[in-house]
């Protein structure tokens, strides 16, 4: 079984550190508080007092830190020791700052591999759980099988170390959205004295709706075709006046919409209001002008 290093125990990093205790690998941890280890050390973990020893202890270093410049920071003390070892960030941060970190950790001899977990630690270790990885081929290839016991569903989005970076951005744009607009209803739900919980199958239901509209929202954007209006940008745009409705009845505050709104009316300002609302697409690649 590959020995394992994590650095990094906050609740993400500590499930990481888990699932490597859990299926037999020799796991070493480290954190700057070093209290948050006591309960994987009592799992079976090895605990490390400085970074150094942390980094090699492992040919595979795991990072689960908030962002790329954390993880810089923490491995500094230890660069020397990251030559020959893989080095794999499971952090948030911009594409930039995985070409930024995987040059730093190439200048220092590792071989690096950015990745994302796109779920919540509890999820970490089942066998749909989503990881995507970008970077080093040979160290996917390597610990790939160490890499899964995180999560069944591993992907190699290519070589470039910013890929993953990239794709976490972009799909997770859609969490906040998605997430306010449930808060938004249960705000309103309450204010007709009625539990939210009677909604949440309902919102589950067009969520799976929303889902299986994905696909066909991609081909059309992918072909830059939106003709097939089944929800046109105009009728969105009808629909922001309900919004407003919904405000006034309930006194729920729906002011986050607006900028939502204003994207709406400039793609039928832009001659896309017949178009299917994919089209929106078109806008947000030439954001509005700031005053």
């Amino acid at each position: 079984m590959t020995p394992v290093t994590v650095i990094g125990l906050g609740s993400m990093g500590t499930a990481l550190a888990e699932a490597f205790v859990k299926a037999g690998h020799p796991t070493t941890v480290w954190n700057r508080t070093a209290a948050r280890a006591a309960p994987l050390i009592a799992m079976g973990a090895r605990h490390a007092e400085a970074i150094e020893g942390a980094v090699t202890a492992s040919p595979l270093v795991i990072t689960c830190l908030t962002a790329f410049d954390d993880t810089r920071l923490a491995l500094r003390p230890a660069a020397a020791s990251l030559h020959g070892r893989a080095l794999v960030t499971l952090n948030s941060g911009s594409p930039a700052g995985a070409r930024e970190t995987a040059a730093w950790a190439i200048d220092h001899g590792a071989r690096f591999l950015a990745g994302a977990v796109k779920n919540v630690p509890s999820a970490v270790g089942a066998p749909d759980t989503l990881l995507y990885y970008s970077g080093d081929k040979t160290v996917f290839e390597e610990f790939g099988t160490t890499l899964r016991v995180l999560g069944g569903d591993t992907v190699h989005l290519g070589d470039e170390a910013d890929l993953a970076a990239l794709y976490e951005m972009a799909v997770g744009a859609m969490l906040l959205p998605a997430l306010v607009g449930f808060f938004q209803g249960a705000a309103a739900v309450q204010a007709r004295g009625l539990e939210v919980s009677t909604m949440a199958r309902f919102s589950g239901k067009w969520l799976d709706m929303i889902k299986s509209l994905l696909p066909v929202y991609a081909k059309e954007i992918d072909s830059g075709d939106y003709t097939d209006a089944v929800s046109s940008v105009n009728l969105f745009l009808a629909g922001a006046a309900h919004d407003d409705d919904l405000a006034r009845e309930t006194n729920v505050d729906t002011a986050w919409l607006a900028p939502l709104h204003d994207l709406v009316r400039r793609a039928v300002e832009a001659g896309y209001g017949d178009q299917n609302i994919s089209a929106l697409t078109e806008v947000l690649r030439e954001p509005a002008r700031q005053p």
